[in-house]
Parts: C-alpha cells; sequence; structure tokens
C-alpha cells in the first residue's frame, strides 16, 4: 500500500494496492497512446495519483463507445485541482476526477466545471449528491476513521477504546498516531470532522487533549501506518486510516484469515468517522464535451461503479452495487450518527487557518 498521501484533501481509498495499481495505469496509458489513431474519439480524464480502474472497465467503455480515454494523472487531488484552475482557458483535459467535499468551495470559486447532469445520477444515493446544480457528480466515497490492531490489544490485555474521547486519556493517547492535516488527506478529514462536529473551540481542546496524552504525528499516511502502526511493526495500535483497511488487510494477507478475528478492526462509535465524496467534473473549456459526457456517464455504470472497491478501496456511490465480501464482513459503512460532519464553511482561506491553528496547537504546544 503506497498512499500519495500530501493532498488537501484527497476522501478516500485503502493504499496498499496502490504501486502496483499505478503502474496498470501508467501501462494503459500508454497502451492507449500506441493503440488509438489521431483521428479517432478520444477524452481526456484528468486525475489524481491514486485513480485506478481496471483495464477491461475502460476496454468495454471504449468499444462501446468509440471513445478511448486517455489518463493524465497530476498529482494529488488538490494539485490537480490547481492545475485545470490554471489552465482553465487552455485545459489539458476534459474530465478532471477526484475533488471531494473538502474542495468544492475551491473548484466553485476557481470556475473550473461546466455543470452537467448525468442521467445516471438518479441511482446514486441522495447522500451522496453533493452538488445539487450538477457541477460535479458523485462517483466514490469512502470514510476516515481509526484502525485498531485487534490482535496487539488481546496479546497485552488492553482493552480497545470505544469513542474519540477515549483517546485523550493516556491510556490510549500514547497508543495512537495521525497525520498532519497540513500535508495527510486523513489528517485534514479529522481536522474538518471535528469543528464540524464540536464547533472549532471544542475541536481544538480535543486537539489539545490529544496532544497532551502522547499521541504522534507523522506527515502522511504510510509513515503512520507502515511505520508506527503495530501491525507493521511499530508501536503504536491506533492509526488513523480508512474503514476499507481492515477489508483491505484481510485480502492481502498472506495465510487464511480467521473471519472471526480479522487483523484489524476500525473503531465504530458516534462521531468516529469522516465521509469523502469523490467527484468527477467536466472542465468549463473542453472541445469534447459530448465525449465528456458519455465519459461521466460511465463512471456511474455498474461495470465502473462494481469495480471501485477492489481497484482504489473506496465505496461505490450507486445504490445496490454489490460490495465485496470482505468488504462486507469487516468494513461496513458508517452510517448515521457515525459520521462527524463537514463544517458548512470550506473556502479555502477558511480550512488555512484552521490547519495553522492546528499547527499551533498540537505540533508547537501553544
Amino acid at each position: 500500500m503506497i498512499h500519495p498521501d500530501a493532498r488537501r484533501p484527497r476522501f478516500p481509498t485503502h493504499p496498499r494496492p496502490r504501486a502496483r495499481l499505478r503502474a496498470v495505469a501508467l501501462a494503459l496509458l500508454a497502451a492507449l497512446a500506441f493503440a488509438t489513431p489521431a483521428h479517432a474519439q478520444r477524452v481526456v480524464l484528468m486525475t489524481h495519483d491514486s485513480f485506478a480502474v481496471s483495464r477491461a472497465v475502460l476496454d468495454a467503455f471504449t468499444s462501446e463507445t468509440g471513445i478511448a480515454v486517455e489518463l493524465l494523472q497530476a498529482g494529488d487531488a488538490g494539485a490537480a485541482l490547481n492545475r485545470a484552475a490554471l489552465t482553465r482557458a487552455r485545459p489539458l483535459a476534459d474530465v478532471l476526477f477526484g475533488v471531494d467535499e473538502g474542495l468544492l468551495a475551491r473548484a466553485r470559486a476557481a470556475e473550473v466545471f461546466a455543470p452537467y447532469v448525468s442521467p445516471a445520477l438518479e441511482r446514486v444515493a441522495d447522500a451522496y449528491r453533493v452538488a445539487p446544480d450538477g457541477m460535479v457528480t458523485p462517483v466514490t466515497v469512502g470514510f476516515v476513521t481509526f484502525n485498531l490492531d485487534r490482535g496487539w490489544f488481546e496479546d497485552e490485555g488492553v482493552p480497545m477504546p470505544t469513542s474519540l474521547a477515549d483517546l485523550t486519556d493516556p491510556r490510549w493517547g500514547r497508543l495512537t498516531v495521525v497525520t498532519d492535516p497540513a500535508t495527510s488527506s486523513p489528517g485534514l478529514s479529522l481536522l474538518l470532522g471535528t469543528i464540524g462536529a464540536w464547533g472549532e473551540e471544542a475541536a481544538f481542546a480535543w486537539w489539545a487533549a490529544l496532544r497532551d496524552a502522547g499521541v504522534a504525528v507523522r506527515s502522511g499516511w504510510s509513515d503512520a501506518y507502515y511505520g508506527d502502526f503495530t501491525r507493521y511493526g511499530g508501536d503504536r495500535p491506533i492509526v488513523l486510516s480508512y474503514a476499507s483497511s481492515p477489508a483491505a488487510e484481510v485480502i492481502f494477507a498472506e495465510g487464511p484469515v480467521d473471519p472471526d478475528a480479522p487483523p484489524t478492526v476500525n473503531l465504530r462509535c458516534a462521531g468516529c468517522s469522516v465521509r469523502q465524496v469523490e467527484t468527477v467534473g467536466i472542465l468549463a473549456g473542453t472541445t469534447r464535451r459530448a465525449e465528456a459526457e458519455r465519459l461521466v456517464d460511465f463512471l456511474l455504470s455498474d461495470a465502473f461503479q462494481a469495480d471501485v472497491p477492489l481497484t482504489m478501496f473506496v465505496y461505490p456511490v450507486v445504490d445496490g452495487t454489490a460490495l465485496p465480501d470482505a468488504f462486507e464482513r469487516f468494513a461496513a459503512v458508517p452510517v448515521g450518527e457515525e459520521l462527524l460532519p463537514l463544517p458548512v464553511e470550506l473556502a479555502g482561506r477558511v480550512v488555512d487557518a484552521w490547519i495553522e491553528r492546528w499547527t499551533e496547537v498540537v505540533l508547537r504546544g501553544r
């Protein structure tokens, strides 16, 4: 799992197979470049670096429509949006995938998207329709949450925490590692979620208590998960990660896994998860509007939605899409009161100010 985690924010995926997936995506791009005649229909899809799709799925789209898809990876989600904004007059792509709820305000301010209401949108759960005006279309959803190394707690005879409040107790705080919201999508998600749920002052009081309880902070997901998490030899059995992580641990386990004793579990409690809806939008300056619309529609197709869990390790947004057995058993979707709401105000300057305050409180102890 290699997660290009320095984005603000990038919501939702489990990073374990990322290196292999990136190689597949790049190979696919090269294959398409050689296989597509210059005069053929095409559409350019700009994505963040963690975008992944099975080759057979994109091949099916091309076979059905005659439109070849070219992938343009543009760094993390924030970098991709910035690149689209800077090239708005002469866009490098036709469609941009990766803008999530935390970036929507910035996308609106930059006016990079042309609205489009896909006829397939009616298949999407109402809760995931984050842009009623059609500026962007929801495609995937992920959930940031704390993962617990079940085996470590059993071996040490320590009870597992049952709430975010528990983490401010040194018994658990010294066992916890989180990621910096300035450089990490899960870290930013948790910061925004705590502010959205409790208000700014109460949220930063919790962060200060977490600091005093001995929490460790790392710059990115990979550092925390593979460097500090006890599952991989570290000394912290509580790590900020994703709700899909326990399923990935089972899927990529080297040997059989006891279904009643998975390696890791999620911290399931009120206000313990933050939702990240990831979207796609048609870039305002595209000269291939019809092809872009076809691609947006395809991202909500049964084929693409079914491909999402095991390529990007996030959840599909279309109602009724079957999840892999490991997701059903070990990575159930957090719902209702388990979710921390995002703040209403998510303008870039406001989020930047919160990140700076977090840095002062948690890293500088002020």
